[in-house]
């Protein structure tokens, strides 16, 4: 088994967060779906929001990523509050990076082409030097016979590492995973999920949802279980998994956490 990742920051390192959230609110009509949510991000954290379908996770996500517009609350990324409604989204967009369930690849685009649209058209990065992070990428990721394809001719986890080296490709100052592994079959999902696991050894700054439970409590730097689209519990791992504070953390981890 992988060690767990350490966390905390180096004994007298000075770490200016990436993200903070203050009591953030969202709701669709009359149901509040996120309420009073606070999150702190330093640089190569990798926060894993945990909890039960309909918890508030992706939701989450998608309103630090400008996605979905917040109620109430202040979301400031690297020095920028962005839920100021002045903000520039797409600007804010390009310096992170966002990784969805559904892959979302552009069907009629090649694998290179999905890479590297986001790095000319938005970043201004030429050609050559696009293409040639993307095929840095795509080998490393065991993907490089795949650059002329089109996503129709690869299997559900190829499609996801390439999302996953379409959203590094611009060199995000922060990655947004949002059940990557949710629709891919058990055999692939340990593919994937070893890719995330380089990205956090190596530093890489993630806040990612899942249900995969063991990954997170070997790679996480702090959990969050959702409950109702609040924060419940929040810590390192081993406190969370192994003596949870709250009555709704402990019927959530009986029921997920393989016995013993």
């Amino acid at each position: 088994m992988t060690a767990p990742r350490a966390a905390g920051p180096t004994p007298g390192a000075v770490r200016e967060p990436i993200l903070e959230v203050r009591n953030l609110r969202k709701s669709y009509a009359d149901k509040v779906v996120l309420a009073d949510i606070d999150l702190t991000v330093s640089p190569g954290d990798v926060i894993c929001l945990i909890g039960s379908s309909g918890s508030g996770k992706s939701t989450l996500l998608r309103c630090l990523n400008l996605l979905e517009d917040i109620d109430d609350g202040v979301v400031v990324f690297q020095g920028e509050e962005v839920s100021d409604p002045r903000c520039d989204r797409r600007a804010v967009r390009g310096r992170m990076g966002m990784v969805f369930q559904a892959y979302n690849l552009f069907p009629h685009l090649s694998v290179l082409d999905n890479i590297t649209l986001a790095p000319r058209k938005v970043h201004r990065v030429g050609r050559v030097e696009a293409e040639g992070r993307a095929h840095e990428l795509l080998e490393r990721f065991g993907l490089a016979d795949k650059a002329a394809s089109h996503p129709d001719r690869l299997s559900g986890g190829q499609q996801q590492r390439v999302a996953l080296v379409r959203a590094l490709a611009t060199r995000p100052a922060l990655l947004l995973l949002d059940e990557i592994t949710a629709a891919l079959d058990p055999e692939l999902v340990g593919d994937v999920l070893a890719i995330v696991r380089d990205l956090a050894e190596e530093g890489t700054t993630m806040v990612l949802a899942t249900h995969e439970m063991t990954f997170a409590r070997e790679v996480a730097t702090s959990v969050c279980f959702l409950d109702a689209g609040r924060v419940l519990e929040s810590g390192p791992p081993a406190q969370i998994f192994s003596a949870p504070r709250e009555e709704r953390t402990r019927q959530f981890l009986r029921r997920v956490l393989p016995p013993g």
